[in-house]
Parts: structure tokens; C-alpha cells; sequence
């Protein structure tokens, strides 16, 4: 019997299913951007943030009709406010592991914002480039291949929009990280540069969501709010164009009542559907915004450990490929039940599961 089927039997529960912990509803009236963001702020939860190509098929299937609609990517313009990102959604920027090469980035070339970045492979440093130059070959990440193949050299110049498209039909995306960087090394011919996963830009969703997450059309624009076109990518548009738009729902809720784990777990169940379970980064960040609310130190969520099969699982049998542990609590007890902290970085910390706390359900 495979481990994952037990454990269900174990919860007395089949749950063969997907998480989503947010909805895109499409909202066929014609408002600005400012006044679609009002409205999905009153009747949802905000104007629509993307978090990755799963999230662009499912706001595409939720639309009516193939007019151009708002989302809640806007542009906060100023040098000073642009921020450098990976482009495969999940990976966070991290300045303190940037391996840019010395007097990098220096931002001007011939007069031109730099704002993408690419390797030099005799050093493996970065440098800033222009994004709309095309002079750089470029490297993908594929993750459904086989760990031989999960890389790809792509001995072709373009601009480096150009380059995360390529990737992103044919492959996963532009390769993202150190970890991956770090792996192609040895695939790579020395003294050339190619582009990476790496741009920074003004632009930042109507919710304060981290989501790196862009798709831009090769022409882009200049103005301060986006369209999802027809053809699926996005442009830049006046703002005060009425559009029709996007809204998103938290698919979750703070339960504000002191329960034991299994007492939280079955009021979920009774009331709404599960204990949220977390399997992405971008969970954790929906997650974490309600977890601030409670009036507890944690809030349980739907993570177990059982001595039986010595693992950690979700309720909803789903796989706990990622975590947010705090790395200083590392025993496994049995019956042991994970809770997120309510403040400071909202790791998860394993309790005993007959202490009480708040708990989040996905409805």
C-alpha cells in the first residue's frame, strides 16, 4: 500500500484534491483602474495578483469575453523604487547572495537604464544589461525533464524579454537562483555572456504581494497600469481607461477560537472544508496575512507528523515538498502538529497538538 494512501486512512478521510487558496472572479463592467480597485477591495479581497503560469490559465478561464481586462500590477515609477527579481516564480532576491562583478550593477550604458541581468561565464559574475538588447545567448530551466537534462543552452541572441519567452514556451523559464546557477558551469562555453533570470523594475501589485511574476507583451508600453490582452500577456495602459477587470477571493479564513489541532481540524471539516495546508511560497504570504490577526502566538495549520510512517504530512495529501520550519526546533515527536507563528517571520514551529490556538481553514 503506497505511504500517501495510508496516512489517509489514517485521517479516516480521502481528500484527493488541489488547493487553491484564492479565486480570480472576472468583472464584466468597464471602471479605471482606481475604481476597479476600489470595487474588488469592497466585494473581494483586491484586484487580482499573478503569481505564476498556473495562475495566468486559470485568470484567462475565468474571463467572459476576450476584451482586455485590468490587473492589480500598477507602476510605483522612480529609479529609486525599482527592485531586482527572479524571474521563475518562488525564488526571492536575496542581496546578501548576489554575485555581481566588481563595479556592478552600474545601471548606464550609452545612456541606457540597465535593468536585466545576465552571467559572464569566465568568472561566473553578473553584470546589468539592457533588457531590449540582443547581444546574449541565454539559459533555461526545465523542471519536468530529467536532472541530465534540466538545463538548456540556447546559442541564440535576443532581448532578454525575448529570452524569458522562449523559455517559458518551450522549457519552464529562464534559469533562476544560485542553487541552478551554480549547476551549469560545466554546460557553458567560457568568455560569453548570457542572460539569467534576473530584472528589476517599479512594478508592484495592488495587495503588497512579493509575486516577481511578469508576462509582459514584447511591447510593453509606458504607462502605469496593466491589461491582460487576449493573447494572454499583458500591457502597459493610461490608467484612467475603463477596462473591465479581475478581482481575487481569499480562499481562507481565520477561525478566532482556541482549539486543540484535532478539534480545529474537525470544526475545518464540519464548517468549511480543510486546515489550510501550505505548499507553495505564495500560500505561505496568503496564509501569513490572516495569521496576523490572531490572538494567539500560532495558528494551527493542517501539517502532522506520525511515528507510524516517520513523516510530516498534509491533511489534504498533498506532499510537503515545501517548508517554512523555523530551523531551530528540529525534533520529531509522535502526534507532533505544525503552527505558524503570528508575527515576526512567520515560521512554522511544531506543538503539541492538545495545546490551543487559532487555526486557519481553506474554505
Amino acid at each position: 500500500m503506497q505511504w500517501s494512501l495510508f496516512v489517509l486512512i489514517l485521517m479516516g478521510q480521502c481528500c484527493f484534491f488541489m488547493c487553491q487558496l484564492y479565486e480570480y472572479h472576472f468583472i464584466g463592467e468597464n471602471k479605471t483602474w482606481e475604481e476597479a480597485q476600489k470595487y474588488c477591495k469592497e466585494k473581494y479581497t483586491d484586484l487580482a495578483t499573478v503569481y505564476d503560469m498556473t495562475d495566468m490559465e486559470r485568470l484567462n478561464n475565468s474571463r467572459k469575453t476576450q476584451d482586455e481586462a485590468w490587473t492589480g500590477l500598477y507602476n510605483n515609477s522612480g529609479k529609486e523604487n525599482r527592485m531586482w527579481h527572479w524571474s521563475l516564480p518562488g525564488l526571492e532576491y536575496n542581496e546578501s547572495e548576489a554575485q555581481w562583478n566588481d563595479g556592478e550593477p552600474n545601471d548606464i550604458i550609452n545612456g541606457n537604464i540597465e535593468n536585466c541581468g545576465a552571467m559572464n561565464s569566465q568568472n561566473w559574475s553578473w553584470l546589468d544589461d539592457g533588457c531590449d538588447t540582443r547581444r546574449h545567448a541565454f539559459i533555461c530551466y526545465d523542471e519536468k525533464k530529467k536532472p541530465n537534462d534540466t538545463y538548456r543552452v540556447i546559442n541564440e541572441t535576443k532581448t532578454w524579454s525575448q529570452a524569458q519567452k522562449y523559455c517559458r514556451e518551450h522549457h519552464t523559464d529562464l534559469i533562476s537562483g544560485l542553487n541552478q546557477l551554480n549547476q551549469v558551469k560545466d554546460l557553458i562555453p567560457p568568455k560569453k555572456n548570457f542572460w539569467i533570470g534576473l530584472f528589476r523594475d517599479t512594478w508592484m501589485w495592488s495587495d503588497g504581494s512579493s509575486s516577481s511574476f511578469r508576462n509582459w507583451d514584447p511591447e510593453v508600453g509606458d504607462k502605469n497600469c496593466t491589461l491582460l490582452k487576449s493573447s494572454g500577456q499583458w500591457r502597459s495602459a493610461d490608467c484612467n481607461e475603463t477596462k473591465p477587470f479581475f478581482c481575487y477571493n481569499d480562499e481562507v479564513i481565520l477561525i478566532k477560537e482556541r482549539k486543540t489541532w484535532e478539534d480545529a481540524l474537525d470544526y475545518c471539516r464540519d464548517h468549511y472544508h480543510q486546515l489550510v495546508s501550505i505548499t507553495n511560497p505564495h500560500q505561505q504570504e496568503l496564509v501569513q496575512k490572516k495569521a496576523k490577526n490572531a490572538d494567539t502566538p500560532y495558528v494551527w495549520v493542517g501539517l502532522r507528523y506520525t511515528c507510524a510512517l516517520d513523516l510530516w504530512f498534509w491533511v489534504s495529501d498533498q506532499m510537503v515538498s515545501y517548508n517554512n520550519w523555523d530551523p531551530d526546533v528540529r525534533t520529531d515527536w509522535c502526534y507532533d502538529s505544525a503552527a505558524m507563528e503570528r508575527g515576526g517571520q512567520h515560521k512554522w514551529v511544531k506543538k503539541t497538538h492538545t495545546e490551543m490556538f487559532n487555526f486557519i481553514c481553506a474554505l
